[in-house]
Order: structure tokens, then C-alpha cells, then sequence
């Protein structure tokens, strides 16, 4: 996918940069897939407003995606590139050879009438899927498992992808996109290959209203709040704040708020 630079006929287009679409090629989702996105405009079950900044925007419908892919052995043929619209990677429609179908999130490359698989002894190419001790060395890889036959947890966004570097024991050391490495078991599923839809990054939405549609609403600087509202509010004129924090009172940029107890700590090589 490519981005466009659009003429500058109005001021909302003069800098905005647009997705190309040119390697979706349906704009009707497969019906027996979607289901019901009840959006809840940041309130919790009680009403109460616990996310801010979100609401409004256009409807959407979610597109249930297989990110187990555990029909082994089973080959299935790429229907469709489609877009959804709760994700920034594009996805793929899978009719498999026992008459399933299934959405999965698309690989960089993955053409219509292209033939997939997943299983133990599958070829590594791109978008197949198998366990990650059968996959070799220095592979790109994306849609990782942490727990076997939990689902995909990791490289799921549009660009995204992890590198293979090593194999000891029952693990294997991953590089991934955040630049940490860590140890994954190597029972646990990768699908071959980058995501698809690097170029999302290039994205420039041109103007606010196009971020409402979206259901993001204006964000206030806390800064610009009074001191009854935020740690940083308040001040004659434009003063600096002091200390970056939240709204809570916790310290940002820089702050560390990891738990220094947390169970994957032993299985991060470098963070």
C-alpha cells in the first residue's frame, strides 16, 4: 500500500496524506463474520465517564478474526483483501478446503487466490502458520503466540513484524518490534511474514473533524486546565507546568511503572 498527497483544494486536504487502498479488492465484508460493535463512549457499567476523549464517530461493525489458526493441515485459499475498520492492518478472507471461512489478519505480499496453511511440518512462507521451533532461523515472522493455543498476542499491527534469532531448549528468542528480546516457547504459533499495511505510519488525517469521525474527541492539555482539574493547571499567563504527571499525579516521561515482580521478567533477554 502507498499513501497519496492529495491537490490542496481545501484546507483540510492541504496536508493530508491518504491511504491509496489499491490492494483491497472488495468492499463488502463476508456477512457470516461480522458481529455488533456496541461502543460505549468511554463510560463504564455504572455510567460513569472512565476513558476520556472518546465518542462519537462512524458506526462500525467488528470483523471476527482468527488468531488461532488451528485448522492444521487444512489449506485454504485467499478470497479477499479487505479492510477493517477496527484495525490498522489490512485482513484477509480464507475459504478453507472443508467449506470454513475465516478472517486472518493479512501479510504483507498475500495475493487473492494464494493458498495458505497451518500445521507442524508446513512450508515457511508467507502466511502460513506453525510453531515456531519448525520455523528458521532469522524468519520474519508476525501474529506470535505467548501461550500455545492462547491466540496471537504479539506483532499484530500494521508494519509489524518480529525476527527469529535463536533456539535453546524449549525456547526461542524473538526480536521484537518494540526492539526488546525475548524468550517464547517454541510450541507456541507465528504466522510467516511482515503485516501488511507499513505505509499506515505515513497516515496525516489533514484535519480535526476527520479524527471525530474516527470517535476521538479534542484532548486538553493539562496545562491549559485549572489546579482544581490537574497537577499541572493553573498559572498566570502560559506557565511550564512543572513536572510532567498525570491527572493522577503520576509521574510521565521517564517514570518506569512496570512491576518489578512481574512473571514474563525472566523470559526478557534485553528490554
Amino acid at each position: 500500500m502507498a499513501v497519496k498527497k492529495l491537490r490542496p483544494t481545501t484546507p483540510g486536504q492541504r496536508y493530508r496524506m491518504a491511504p491509496s487502498f489499491d490492494e483491497i479488492t472488495t468492499g463488502k465484508p463476508e456477512k457470516s463474520l461480522l458481529k455488533p460493535n456496541k461502543r460505549s463512549g468511554g463510560r463504564n457499567n455504572t455510567g460513569r465517564m472512565t476513558m476520556r476523549y472518546l465518542g462519537g464517530g462512524h458506526k462500525k461493525r467488528m470483523r471476527e478474526i482468527d488468531f488461532k489458526r488451528r485448522k492444521f493441515d487444512i489449506p485454504a485459499t485467499v478470497k479477499s483483501i479487505e479492510y477493517d475498520p477496527m484495525r490498522s492492518a489490512r485482513i484477509a478472507l480464507l475459504f478453507y478446503a472443508d467449506g470454513a471461512k475465516a478472517y486472518i489478519i493479512a501479510a504483507e505480499g498475500l495475493k487473492v487466490g494464494q493458498t495458505v496453511i497451518s500445521g507442524e511440518k508446513v512450508a515457511p512462507e508467507v502466511g502460513n502458520a506453525l510453531p515456531i521451533g519448525n520455523i528458521p532461523l532469522g524468519t520474519i515472522v508476525h501474529n506470535i503466540e505467548l501461550k500455545p493455543g492462547k491466540g496471537a498476542a504479539m506483532a499484530r499491527s500494521a508494519g509489524a513484524y518480529a525476527q527469529l534469532l535463536a533456539r535453546e531448549g524449549k525456547y526461542a528468542t524473538l526480536k521484537l518490534p518494540s526492539g526488546e528480546m525475548r524468550m517464547v516457547l517454541t510450541t507456541c504459533l507465528a504466522t510467516v511474514g511482515t503485516v501488511s499495511n507499513a505505509e499506515h505510519m505515513n497516515v496525516n488525517l489533514g484535519k480535526a473533524g476527520r479524527n471525530r469521525w474516527l470517535g476521538r474527541r479534542p484532548r486538553v492539555r493539562g496545562v491549559a486546565m485549572n489546579p482544581v482539574d490537574h497537577p499541572m493547571g493553573g498559572g498566570e499567563g502560559k506557565s511550564s507546568g512543572g513536572h510532567p504527571r498525570s491527572r493522577k499525579g503520576l509521574y510521565a516521561k521517564g517514570f518506569k511503572t512496570r512491576s518489578k515482580k512481574k512473571y514474563s521478567d525472566k523470559l526478557i533477554i534485553k528490554k
